[in-house]
C-alpha cells in the first residue's frame, strides 16, 4: 500500500496502529493494576505485574511519540484544504508530546518506590505505599492536563475535514464536537474531580467520533484531488 496511492488510508492505518498502545498504557493496565482507594494492593499489584507495569510505561511513551507521524500524515493529507488550520493541528499535537512523556517520570517513580530500593529504607512500606499512590494520582492528573490538547489538536482538524469535501462533513461535524469534549473532561476533571467520571461517561459518543475517522479512512480512504493555483487561493484561510 503507497502512502502516495492514498495518503488518507495510510493515515489512517498509522492513526489506528498507534492508538492501540495507548489504549493499552491507558486503559488495559490501571484496570489490572490500581485498586482505588487501597494503596497496599495497590503496590502489590505492581510488583505482582511489573513487566505489566513497565509494558504500560512503554507503551504510552511509544503511543505519544508514534501521534507525530500520525499528525504529520494528516497534515499531508489536509494540508491542500488549508495550510494554517494544519500547521495548528500539528503544533497542538508536539507540544502535547513533552507534557505525556514528563507525566511517565510519576509512573516510573511509582514502581521505584513499590519495588523498594536501599535509598528508600528509611521510609515505611506502608510510607512507600501510600507514596507510590500519589505518584499514581499525579500521573492521572498529568494525562487530565494533556486531555485539554487532546480536544484542542481536533478543532482545527474538524474544520479541516469539513472543509475538504473529499471526505464526509459529518467527521468533520463529529471530530469538532469531540475536540470540545475532550477540553469539558479536562477542565472537569481540575475544577469538578468529583463529577469526572460521570462526565467521561456522557462524553463517549462524542469522543468516538475519532474512532469512525480513524475506519472511515480505512476501509474508505481518502485522497486529495490536485489543486490548481487558482484552487489552492480560493481555499479558506
Amino acid at each position: 500500500m503507497s502512502s502516495t496511492k492514498n495518503p488518507g488510508r495510510f493515515a489512517g492505518l498509522l492513526y489506528i496502529l498507534m492508538s492501540i498502545p495507548g489504549f493499552f498504557a491507558m486503559m488495559y493496565v490501571p484496570s489490572k493494576v490500581i485498586v482505588h482507594g487501597n494503596a497496599a494492593a495497590t503496590a502489590n499489584n505492581i510488583v505482582a505485574s511489573e513487566t505489566l507495569f513497565r509494558l504500560g510505561i512503554a507503551c504510552e511513551l511509544i503511543g505519544y511519540a508514534g501521534f507525530i507521524f500520525v499528525a504529520l500524515a494528516l497534515y499531508d493529507l489536509l494540508k491542500g484544504v488549508n495550510r494554517r488550520h494544519a500547521s495548528l493541528m500539528v503544533i497542538l499535537i508536539v507540544v502535547s508530546v513533552p507534557i505525556a512523556f514528563l507525566n511517565e517520570l510519576n509512573s516510573i517513580a511509582a514502581l521505584v518506590l513499590v519495588r523498594g530500593a536501599d535509598f528508600l529504607s528509611i521510609f515505611e512500606k506502608p510510607q512507600r505505599e501510600a507514596l507510590a499512590m500519589l505518584f499514581l494520582n499525579l500521573h492521572f492528573y498529568g494525562f487530565v492536563v494533556a486531555e485539554i490538547f487532546s480536544g484542542l489538536w481536533l478543532l482545527p482538524l474538524g474544520l479541516l475535514v469539513y472543509w475538504s469535501r473529499f471526505l464526509p462533513r459529518f467527521l468533520g461535524v463529529w471530530l469538532a464536537i469531540g475536540g470540545f469534549a475532550w477540553v469539558i473532561l479536562s477542565l472537569t476533571g481540575v475544577l469538578l474531580p468529583q463529577y469526572y467520571d460521570k462526565v467521561f461517561t456522557y462524553t463517549q459518543p462524542a469522543v468516538f467520533g475519532e474512532i469512525a475517522f480513524m475506519l472511515w479512512l480505512v476501509i474508505k480512504g481518502a485522497k486529495p484531488p490536485a489543486l490548481d493555483a487558482a484552487a489552492l487561493s480560493s481555499a479558506p484561510a
